[in-house]
C-alpha cells in the first residue's frame, strides 16, 4: 500500500504539531512564572498579574511554531506581558479602599507615579527601561528582544533613566530594579 504526497505532508505536519505542543508545555510555566514576576512588578496585583501573564503565555502559544526555536521566546513572552500590564494600568483605575495600610498606598502611589513617568518616555526608552529594570533582562537580552545594539540601548537607558530621575527625583538609582 503506498502513500500519497499529501497524506505524507499530513502526518508530517501532525508530527511537528505533536514536537511543537510537548515543547511548549515544558515551556509553559517558566515563561508563565517570568510573565508574572514581570506584570506583578508593574502591577502590585497577584491576581490581574496572573491574568496578565496567562494572556502573555498563551500569544507564545498560538505564535510557538514562529518563536518556539528562538533563543529569545522568554523575553518575548515577558515583553508581552509587559506591554499588557501597562495597558492595564492605563485603562483601570485601581481600587481605593479606606481600609488599607499606608505601606499599600504609598507602594500604589510610587507605582502610578512611575507608570505615568513611564508613559512620558518615548516608546524605545520605555522599552528599553521597563525590560531592563522592571522585568530584570540584561542589556544583551534587552538588545536581542528590541532587535537593537547593546549601545543601543544603553542610550536608550541613560536617556530614559535621566528623563525620569527629572520627573521623579534623584532616588533612582540605576544600580537597583526600579
Amino acid at each position: 500500500m503506498g502513500t500519497s504526497a499529501a497524506g505524507l505532508a499530513a502526518a508530517t505536519g501532525v508530527v511537528a504539531l505533536a514536537a511543537s505542543t510537548t515543547e511548549f508545555d515544558a515551556a509553559f510555566w517558566p515563561l508563565f512564572l517570568s510573565a508574572f514576576r514581570a506584570a506583578h512588578r508593574i502591577l502590585g496585583d497577584r491576581h490581574a498579574a496572573e491574568d496578565v501573564a496567562a494572556d502573555a503565555v498563551a500569544r507564545a502559544h498560538v505564535h510557538w511554531r514562529r518563536i518556539g526555536a528562538k533563543p529569545y521566546r522568554k523575553a518575548w513572552v515577558v515583553r508581552v506581558a509587559t506591554n499588557r500590564a501597562l495597558d492595564l494600568c492605563r485603562r483601570t483605575d485601581l481600587p481605593a479602599d479606606a481600609a488599607t495600610s499606608a505601606a499599600f498606598e504609598d507602594g500604589t502611589a510610587t507605582r502610578l507615579s512611575l507608570v505615568q513617568a513611564l508613559h512620558g518616555l518615548p516608546r524605545r526608552q520605555r522599552e528599553v527601561v521597563v525590560l531592563r529594570f522592571l522585568v530584570g533582562l540584561p542589556v544583551v537580552d534587552v538588545a536581542a528582544v528590541l532587535g537593537i545594539g547593546a549601545g543601543s540601548v544603553r542610550t536608550h537607558l541613560e536617556r530614559g533613566l535621566r528623563a525620569l530621575r527629572s520627573q521623579l527625583g534623584d532616588d533612582i538609582d540605576p544600580g537597583e530594579r526600579l
